[in-house]
Parts: structure tokens; C-alpha cells; sequence
């Protein structure tokens, strides 16, 4: 697991990956939601771009039952005349995490909406993100933050409740996904072997002394 740190060690996020473009794909596996938003919120204010991807195991604190009396409370919440004008209440996990990220942002100005801009948020792990380095919050990871006893809600079944039907269509794709990711680690460490194995073996002799000249 990586740990990535943008600007600032206050950011909240920790880095030993060395350097890294200016966009971050985090695993949202396994973090608190409202964390990681604030977390996301302030990184995207600053100008990075951030690829949020397992947006389904995201967790938040409290049972099943409670975070759905409280989704049917938000539910309620609409116009009384057209409530085809609006609020909006989204179902599945990307577009629950990319709502509750715009209530950190200052989203009714042009700074914000630039913010809002950079930030995407996926169920699952599509291409190409599959094939790059994915990072962690340790700020908003539930292992950290969140009491062993307490109880929590992983937001993939809390849409699943509420009327999202692809639940098991993202799972079975993870599953392909994992498959082709565990034969794409194997070709790669038996690459890293054969090339270090070739290394060791190499007879240098010859060129030994004009390496040794410039210091090598």
C-alpha cells in the first residue's frame, strides 16, 4: 500500500512513493467517507487533480439502519411545486461521494467549480487506472479513525437499498479485473527476476576499467 502526501504534511496525506504527477488515483477502499472528502476537498482547492476509485467500499460510521432512516430523511428534501427542478439525490456510491465532496467546495464560484473539475470518482477500478499506482489517506482510514466496536455502513450496500442496481454487475468486473491484475503481477515479477538474474551474470571485465574511470 502506498501512502501520498500532496503539497503539505498537514494535508493529512503521506508519501513513500518519492515523486508524483500532478494527478492522485486513491483506493477509497476502507476510508471514511466525510474524512476523505475533507481530505479531497482541500488537495483539489490546491490544484491537484485526484481519481477516486472503489468508490462502493468507501465506509460511514453508524449501522445500515441508521444511515438509511437518514438517506430517507434526505430523500424528502425536494421542491414542492417541480421536484423535477431539484435536489437531486443520487444512488450510487461515485455521485453519493462526488455530493458530499461539493458541500466542502465552494462550488457557486468559478474557483470552485475549476475544483470540482478536477476530481472523478469511479465504482470499481475501470481502465486506465487499473495500471497505475493507487495511494491511501491514512487521515480518513477506518482501521485509523474509527473505534473497533463501533458499527459502520459500507456505502455499496447502502445504495444497493436505496434503489442502485449494480451492485453485482461492478462486483463481477472486480472480479475479472483482480484475475488479469494477479497474471499482469507475475509476468512482471518473473520480468524483474530474469533481468536481475541476467545482471548478475553479466561479465563486465572488459569494460571494467573505462567504467571504473568515470566512476562506476
Amino acid at each position: 500500500t502506498q501512502w501520498y502526501e500532496g503539497a503539505t504534511r498537514e494535508s493529512g496525506l503521506i508519501s513513500r512513493c518519492g515523486k508524483m504527477t500532478n494527478t492522485v488515483v486513491i483506493d477509497g477502499k476502507g476510508h471514511l467517507l466525510g474524512r476523505l472528502t475533507s481530505v479531497v476537498a482541500k488537495q483539489l482547492l490546491q490544484g491537484k487533480k485526484i481519481v477516486v476509485v472503489r468508490a462502493e467500499q468507501i465506509v460511514i460510521s453508524g449501522s445500515l439502519k441508521r444511515n438509511k432512516v437518514k438517506y430517507a430523511q434526505f430523500i424528502r428534501k425536494r421542491m414542492n411545486t417541480n421536484p423535477v427542478r431539484g435536489p437531486f439525490h443520487f444512488r450510487s456510491p461515485a455521485r453519493i461521494f462526488w455530493r458530499t465532496l461539493r458541500g466542502m467546495l465552494p462550488h457557486k464560484t468559478k474557483r470552485g467549480q475549476l475544483a470540482l473539475g478536477r476530481l472523478a470518482a469511479f465504482e470499481g477500478i475501470p481502465a486506465p487506472y487499473d495500471k497505475k499506482k493507487r495511494v491511501v489517506v491514512p487521515a480518513a482510514l477506518k482501521v485509523l479513525r474509527l473505534r473497533a466496536d463501533r458499527k459502520f455502513t459500507v456505502l455499496g450496500e447502502l445504495s444497493k437499498e436505496v434503489g442502485w442496481g449494480y451492485t453485482d454487475l461492478v462486483s463481477r468486473l472486480e472480479e475479472q479485473r483482480k484475475v488479469k491484475e494477479q497474471a499482469y503481477y507475475a509476468e512482471k515479477k518473473a520480468a524483474v527476476a530474469a533481468k536481475c538474474k541476467a545482471a548478475a551474470a553479466a561479465d563486465l571485465s572488459a569494460v571494467a576499467p573505462i567504467l571504473s574511470a568515470f566512476g562506476y
